[in-house]
């Protein structure tokens, strides 16, 4: 049995799932019926994927990044990363822009109504 029948077996039968983007949509778009969309008792109301590339032609902007958004390297500081940051400067001045992506996610869930009308 393929794997993406298993899948659709088990996805027929369950009453919630989540997928935690570790690649294979192509088999969890073949399930027949998924299960309602529900996070921790929430139910997902909208879900939104966004694949993003931001270019930086130069370091100071790399390092206005990473402190705007921490996440993305925590613990970054300019004294802590002084080698990287000068080696990042040289490769873009010799081929151009540094490129990255990233994935970003907006799901917005709400609280079901209650049946027992509290």
């Amino acid at each position: 049995m393929g794997y993406s029948r298993l899948l659709a077996g088990r996805m027929a039968r369950a009453a919630a799932a989540l997928d935690v983007q570790t690649g294979g949509g192509e088999v969890l778009a073949e399930i027949p019926r998924p299960p309602p969309r529900q996070a921790a008792g929430l139910a997902v109301v909208d879900l939104r994927e966004q694949a993003l590339r931001v270019e930086f032609y130069d370091v100071g902007a790399v390092v206005h990044f990473l402190r705007k958004v921490p996440w993305t390297v925590p613990g970054f500081t300019v004294d802590g990363y002084r080698d990287q940051l000068a080696q990042m400067h040289e490769r873009i001045r010799a081929r151009g822009p540094f490129v990255s992506h990233a994935q970003r996610f907006l799901i917005e869930a709400r609280k079901p109504r209650s049946t027992h009308g509290v």
